[in-house]
């Protein structure tokens, strides 16, 4: 890893009520790992007493078929290639492995964030994958945001 960061969104995913969907996926190059260093899920659900959404952030087996996502640098000055690949909004859902972690995250206008700690960042493995799987009790839109290096 040579501190190259990049983001990557997934723009607006529609979630259909109780049906589980790969909103973005993260691919890290063959023989390089990625480091994400931070989530963001925002939603924009009108009805205040919605059931918050279920978002599993997992290791995936397969890469499922998704529209393509370009990470962009966070630095424009940059030069390098950004080796990380990533697709959005699946509609054939990957294959779910590793579990990392389940989230609950506000359906009414909802916005989770998290910034992980020096030293505890997920990592993906080379040629690696990491999904973000949504779902909803009820019809919302998802939006998926991962900042990484490598």
């Amino acid at each position: 890893m040579a501190a190259l960061q990049a983001r990557v969104t997934s723009g607006p995913v529609a979630l259909a009520a109780g049906v589980a969907k790969t909103a973005l996926q993260v691919i890290a190059p063959a023989n390089q790992r990625v480091k994400v260093t931070n989530v963001g899920i925002y939603t924009d659900g009108v009805t205040s007493n919605a059931v918050p959404i279920q978002v599993r952030i997992l290791r995936q087996t397969t890469a499922g078929t998704g529209t393509a996502a370009t990470p962009v640098p966070v630095e424009k000055e940059l030069t390098e290639a950004i080796q990380t690949t990533a697709a959005a909004n699946f509609t054939a859902e990957p294959t779910a492995g590793d579990v990392l972690d389940n989230l609950g995250v506000p359906a009414f206008m909802g916005q989770y964030e998290v910034f992980y700690p020096l030293g505890q960042e997920i990592l993906v493995q080379g040629g690696g994958r990491l999904g973000f799987e949504c779902n909803a009790p009820a019809g919302v839109n998802v939006r998926v945001k991962v900042q990484f290096e490598e």
